[in-house]
């Protein structure tokens, strides 16, 4: 049920390298980029990932690529010209849609980039196209009334994850090297996790979120984050770079000093292994792959701590309460675009065949209801979410990581994570900590589906999950195509 194996060995090399190529005229950006469309008609057809192309004018801006290159083949050329990418369509794309599955803006078109987009292009990235989402980007399977069902390219039957579903799916399929994509409650990771690949959702303030809908406001703007997904670790640190900064508009974004993956000493650093929550048990595979993981980091000197953190079963309540207590449209407006619908009465709708929403949507329209009715527990829960934050950073501790499941098992089949719709928060707690994250894939199971695991830092230490990333993709080959 896996999507056709990759026949040119272009689709399997990381953006940096596609771009070294182009620079030393060992292939053209048209050729590249050329290449990666033929993979995206081919799959997509069966994926449905993304959901409006732009073939031609990447094209024309590869052409551009080259014929800057070669009237100045020395020259400070941008770091990423001429490598084609893919971006989310829940960012504003000048020209492209920006529905974030909502039928009700359906035909909808940006006018201009949003902060992340321009930043990307600026960089020399050649977009192909944008990717489907979950509706209004809070949920975990990418299906919408606007564009469909994005499936996994690894088994059909099964999720891609969202709301980033459609990126992580043409990542893992083959026919993009890197990507943009949006985090809330896990969907970059989740995503990432299901097809494949690496995903890195920031330090909470580390990169704008400017351009996108829906857009969390006030504290909350912190917990949603913008950053790279791509199937090569070697790309998530040169990606971040460019995202990373304030851009002006974007009040949760914060200056920070990134720092550098390579400058990181796997020896000296702290390993907190934690299996689970506590609340919903993970899949034997998936431990196992996580304690080899470890392993492989003791082998390179890290100091592994087993241990459990009772206060990460509440999960669920705390990343909810943060949000609940934060400013910002209810998620009832958003789906009546701007006028609030009754949940309820949408429901009935559904039933009867005749809602423009999906059950995923209107259920959690319902599930915003209940922090609101108690305030009090509301208030108690965001608090604990205060002290479980300073409990993580205490124990990562400045040179250290956590390894944790992204998920409770590998990618389920469609419509299976309703029952129950919990299982999400192994990675949506880390939006309420604000603490960079990244998923890191570690081979297939026997179904031939991926496997990984979760690095936590503490705040500003992107550069060392990335670094964990990157040694544990050597040790384990990280992104393995499908097929």
């Amino acid at each position: 049920m896996a999507v056709g194996r990759l026949a040119n060995p272009l689709l399997q090399l990381s953006g940096s390298e596609l771009a070294r190529l182009i620079r030393r005229g060992t292939v053209s950006s048209e050729q590249v980029v050329r290449t990666h469309i033929e993979r995206a008609r081919e799959v997509n057809r069966e994926i449905n990932a993304i959901v409006c192309d732009r073939y031609d004018a990447a094209l024309a801006e590869a052409r551009k690529a080259d014929d800057a290159l070669r009237s100045d083949p020395h020259g400070n050329h941008a770091p990423f010209l001429g490598v084609p990418c893919t971006i989310k369509e829940a960012f504003a794309f000048e020209g492209m849609p920006n529905t974030s599955g909502l039928l009700a803006r359906r035909g909808r078109l940006s006018r201009q980039d949003a902060t992340a987009v321009a930043r990307l292009r600026a960089a020399g990235a050649i977009p192909l196209g944008v990717t489907n989402v979950s509706e209004l980007c809070m949920w975990m399977e990418s299906d919408n009334k606007v564009y469909g069902r994005t499936n996994n390219p690894y088994d059909k039957r099964r999720t891609v994850g969202g709301s980033s579903g459609g990126e992580g799916a043409i990542i893992g399929a083959g026919a993009s090297p890197f990507g943009l994509g949006s985090d809330v409650g896990g969907s970059i990771r989740m995503p990432a996790f299901f097809n494949g690949i690496f995903g890195h959702k920031p330090t909470g303030g580390l990169v704008p979120n400017t351009g996108q809908f829906p857009i969390t406001e006030g504290e909350a703007l912190r917990y949603l984050t913008t950053g790279p997904m791509c199937r090569r670790a070697e790309d998530l640190m040169p990606l971040l770079r460019i995202l990373a900064g304030p851009d002006g508009t974007d009040p949760g974004c914060l200056p920070f000093e990134l720092g550098d993956p390579d400058t990181v000493d796997l020896s000296r650093l702290s390993v907190l292994v934690v299996d689970g929550n506590g609340v919903v048990s993970v899949s034997p595979d998936l431990l196992r792959a996580q304690h080899e993981a470890a392993e492989a980091l003791q082998r390179r000197g890290a100091r592994i701590h087993r241990t459990t953190i009772p206060a990460l079963k509440h999960s669920l309540q705390i990343w909810a309460s943060l949000l609940a207590v934060s400013d910002g449209p209810s998620f009832a407006e958003l789906m009546g675009d701007g006028t609030p619908i009754d949940p309820l009465v949408e429901l009935g709708r559904w039933a009867m065949l005749r809602s423009d929403h999906t059950l995923p949507a209107i259920s959690l329209a319902l599930a915003e209801r209940v922090p609101k009715l108690f305030p009090s527990q509301a208030g108690a829960f965001a608090r604990r979410g205060r002290e479980l934050r300073e409990e993580l950073v205490d124990r990562i501790g400045d040179n250290g990581v956590m390894l944790y499941p992204p998920y409770s098992h590998p990618a389920p089949f469609h419509l299976a994570p309703l029952l129950p719709p919990i299982h999400w928060i192994y990675a949506a707690i880390f939006n309420a900590m604000e603490l960079p994250s990244t998923q890191v894939p570690l081979g297939l199971n026997r179904r031939g589906l991926p496997l990984g695991v979760q690095v936590v830092s503490v705040h500003g230490n992107d550069h060392v999950c990335i670094a964990v990333a990157q040694h544990l993709e050597r040790a384990f080959g990280g992104w393995r195509p499908p097929g």
